[in-house]
């Protein structure tokens, strides 16, 4: 409960601040085991906050709304909308001298120094496993790992990042970090640093977490997304999923396919292909996480401005059965989650090679597509016929809340014109700082 929204909505709204302060302070006496006394004076503390901050304007006090809310569009859902909002981010950012950038879209960025290649990139734990803290801080380090490995990167740190609401639990705070730690031991990748506060401060009740696992790398051979070319195959790894599919099973009763995601398949493959001689003919290499095989596909095919044609039942092979029987029986569309498997782009006559490597880890693994000229587009092949590849609006819904949230969507075009209203007056704020800080340079 974020009691800063609650009063700032209820004064919006015109109630009496006595009115407010008896409502919050009833709210209070359900979460917080304290003194009528103590609750009362914090109830009177927070009205005079947000009192204190109403009317304020100016460029640092006020932000351009858009109209469409977070969930509304997806943003994180790893579907349409989020990819949009993505896009729209990435356009804030502007073209950077960034080898590697966010306008690419890949997993990870990159920068040159000193003739290689320094890989950077992070990735936010699983908001639904906030209160399985050793699973979040497991799966979202296995995860970071993931981005930079596919970039062709050989990890060399970690730091993470972890807020935990105002009536957490400390204890969250160490099972994450073991959770972190058991995975960067494994693959002698230390954790160096990182910053650890609570959600909102005083302001947010409740015992949410939330946080994220960074990495930092180095190559001399990129194997990004944009390297992808007509005439090559698409190769892919069997996977268990890792935070997704951990957060399908406890939250649907099959909490005993959670252990089928406990496992460095993933990374030990990359290992052993980076030190390997084929590593040098991979041209790209992505997991599939982002909204699934639906969202990995689309997303390539934008970044390398080619036609990828992906086969449905070689596919289907590679989801991990326990994993697969759950999906099937949840109906959840597989092509559209997170699967933890490696999907590596190369030349036809580098695929054997690059199979057999992946094999002797004690992973299968084959061919499940192949890419070729036309507009960006990803197309799935079933029973010899073409069908729609486009990513849903959202990833497929793995578990019962989501079922819920996926039946309500609203017009996408409508939302698509408040986002970017929002995203260019952003943009407009960004170069009036600029301006302000260095005239010279950011003329008006």
């Amino acid at each position: 409960m974020d009691v800063e929204e609650f009063v700032r909505r209820r004064l919006a709204e015109d109630e009496s601040e006595e009115s407010i302060h008896t409502h919050l302070t009833g709210h209070l006496s359900t979460i917080k085991s304290a003194s009528p006394s103590y609750l009362s004076a914090f109830s009177r503390a927070v009205i005079e906050e947000v009192k204190n901050t109403q009317g304020l304007r100016g460029d640092f006090f006020t932000c351009e709304p858009s109209g469409v809310t977070m969930g509304e569009f997806g943003v994180g859902s790893r579907g349409k909308g989020d990819f949009f909002a993505h896009r729209e981010i990435a356009r804030i950012i502007g073209k950077t001298s960034a080898f590697v950038g966010v306008d690419e879209m890949d997993d990870a960025g990159a920068v040159q120094a000193g003739g290689d290649y320094i890989v950077c990139t992070v990735d936010g734990m699983h908001s639904r496993l906030s209160d399985f803290p050793f699973l979040a801080g497991f799966h979202v380090t296995r995860a970071t790992l993931r981005d930079l490995y596919v970039m062709g990167a050989k990890p060399v740190m970690l730091f993470s990042d972890i807020h935990v609401a105002d009536d957490g639990d400390v204890a969250k705070i160490f099972d994450y970090t073991a959770g972190i730690t058991t995975v960067g031991e494994a693959m002698d990748v230390p954790l160096v640093t990182g910053s650890t506060l609570r959600i909102g401060g005083d302001m947010v009740l409740g015992s949410r977490m939330t946080g994220c696992v960074g990495c930092v790398g180095v190559t001399n051979h990129l194997t990004a997304r944009k390297s992808t070319q007509p005439g090559d195959v698409l190769l892919m790894t069997q996977g268990a999923g890792g935070g997704t599919i951990a957060t399908a099973a406890i939250y649907s009763g099959f909490p005993e396919v959670v252990e089928q995601t406990i496992n460095l398949n993933f990374l030990i493959t990359c290992e052993k292909l980076i030190q390997d001689p084929v590593f040098s003919a991979i041209h790209a290499m992505t997991d599939v996480t982002n909204g699934g095989l639906r969202g990995d596909a689309y997303e390539m095919a934008e970044t390398a401005n080619c036609r990828i044609v992906i086969c449905e039942e070689e596919a289907r092979t590679l989801v991990e059965p326990h994993v697969r029987d759950m999906l099937e029986a949840l109906k959840i569309d597989y092509l559209g989650v997170s699967l933890d498997s490696l999907l590596i782009v190369a030349p036809q006559t580098a695929a054997g090679e690059i199979c057999r490597v992946v094999r002797a880890t004690g992973i299968e693994c084959h061919e499940v597509g192949y890419v070729e000229k036309g507009k960006p587009e990803s197309v799935l092949m079933v029973d010899g016929k073409e069908q729609d590849f486009l990513p849903r609006f959202r990833e497929s819904a793995y578990t019962p809340v989501k079922k819920v949230v996926d039946t309500y969507v609203r017009d996408f075009d409508e939302m698509k014109k408040g986002i970017l209203h929002a995203s260019d007056a952003a943009i407009a704020k960004k170069q009036r700082v600029l301006h302000r800080l260095m005239p010279q340079k950011y003329p008006n």
